[in-house]
């Protein structure tokens, strides 16, 4: 994007009237808005905030920037809408004590020891996925790849049986696409329609699994029914719409993780062959080979944030960044524009897959900080190693193609060939 193309979109800036370059590439843009205006009012009466220390400040005042969405969501979907009940009962849009009670609960399923254990099973999804690829020579990196691996793995947690697995990506796109900016008529019936019918499967599933338990210490959904020995518990409702966001939260952002780090490693070859070399010479030591993969996804994570914005409301007046905001502002936390933060990352617009210290916020901060983000950094860092352990060749075989959201950056398709 030009210069004076990105000037001119800042200078104007609406989330509701994105052009299509921006959403192609909207890093210029942040960092025009960055440098000139942010802490930005907009036009609908919000703030937009794209610096790292203003996005960390609200991050850490919890008890003033609420994460609950039902002032904000109530006008958006409607208060008798499937989508608002959703929402305004996930764990990500709401404050304590609701979000406590759930977070606990989900944590205590997502131990260090019980990712570990997933770890050999989620080695045989990815080879296997990796021999189908093999087979036919290419394919495309999310629909035979990437898409494919955490709808598996949170299927796993959540024990849904394989062979019911089928919808569960189209319901996530639908409901987090109704997340947008702007929420058109088709996003709202195909929202609402998931919902209702993520819904009715769960019910199902539910009472199946109270009447046939397994493991709380590995299976969340068996921890989340039967609660903590104080007698937590999650009502039916709360269950529900939690085990639909555990969904969402495990597969968009870990879909894009994995897509988008493949194809910046195609756009930027001189990093890819440093990473492979760097591979290559630890490949003698397992625990160097994973810490240059685990920094390699973090540089992925700041790079390419797979969620690119944030939002919160002001319950009382508050100064943000020198700007006096008043009671009830909504503000909208742009992850994207602080992971290239110049104040905080040197040379932000450049790829470094050994960036030293990566502080970028693409899980959060705080008490809302990623209740996933080992899980998702171990199906990057496995996805991503055995990928270019087997095709380290690979080469895009046609123009990928973005997903064309503003909230959710990642691709639709990106077709390759295994070798040049």
């Amino acid at each position: 994007m030009a210069p004076e193309r990105a000037v001119a979109i800042a200078s104007t800036f609406d989330l509701r009237a994105l052009p299509p370059d921006f959403l192609a590439n909207p890093y210029p843009v942040y960092a025009v808005l960055r440098e000139r205006d942010p802490v930005r009012a907009m036009p609908d009466g919000s703030w937009f905030l794209t610096r790292h220390a203003d996005l960390v400040a609200v991050y850490r005042d919890a008890a003033t920037f609420s994460s609950d969405k039902h002032v904000e969501f109530a006008p958006k979907y409607g208060p008798d809408s499937p989508l608002y009940e959703h929402h305004t009962t996930s764990l990500v849009f709401n404050d304590p004590p609701l979000h406590t009670r759930v977070r606990k609960l989900i944590m205590g399923a997502l131990t260090r020891r019980a990712i570990a254990d997933l770890e050999p099973g989620l080695v045989a999804l990815v080879d296997g996925l990796l021999d189908r690829i093999a087979a036919q020579g290419g394919g495309d990196l999310i629909e035979d790849f990437a898409a494919a691996i955490p709808v598996e793995i949170i299927g796993n947690l959540l024990g849904v049986p394989h062979d019911e697995r089928g919808p569960l990506r189209g319901w996530s796109l639908a409901i987090l696409g109704a997340l947008e900016p702007v929420l058109t008529p088709q996003r709202r019936q195909e929202g609402e329609r998931a919902v209702l019918d993520m819904l009715d499967y769960l019910r199902v599933l539910v009472a199946h699994r109270r009447r046939h338990p397994l493991d709380p210490q590995r299976d969340v959904l068996t921890r989340l029914i039967q609660g903590e020995a104080d007698g937590e518990r999650l009502t039916e409702t709360e269950l529900l719409h939690n085990c639909i966001f555990l969904l969402n939260a495990g597969h968009e952002t870990t879909t894009n993780l994995i897509g988008n780090a493949l194809v910046c490693l195609h756009e930027w070859p001189q990093e890819k062959t440093r990473l492979l070399q760097r591979l290559h010479d630890a490949r003698h030591q397992p625990e160097q080979q994973e810490a240059i993969l685990s920094a390699a996804v973090d540089e992925f994570l700041r790079f390419e944030s797979s969620n690119q914005l944030g939002n919160r409301r002001a319950l009382r007046a508050a100064e943000v960044g020198g700007v006096r905001l008043p009671e009830g502002a909504l503000v909208t936390l742009c992850i994207g524009a602080t992971n290239r933060d110049p104040a905080v990352f040197e040379h932000p617009e450049r790829l470094d897959l050994s960036r030293p210290n990566n502080r970028h916020l693409a899980f959060g901060f705080g008490v809302h900080q990623c209740a996933g983000l080992s899980l998702a950094r171990l199906e990057g860092r496995i996805a991503i190693g055995r990928f270019l352990a087997r095709f380290p060749r690979y080469t895009l075989s046609a123009p990928p193609v973005r997903g064309g959201r503003a909230r959710f950056r990642g691709f639709l398709r990106a077709p390759f060939v295994t070798e040049a």
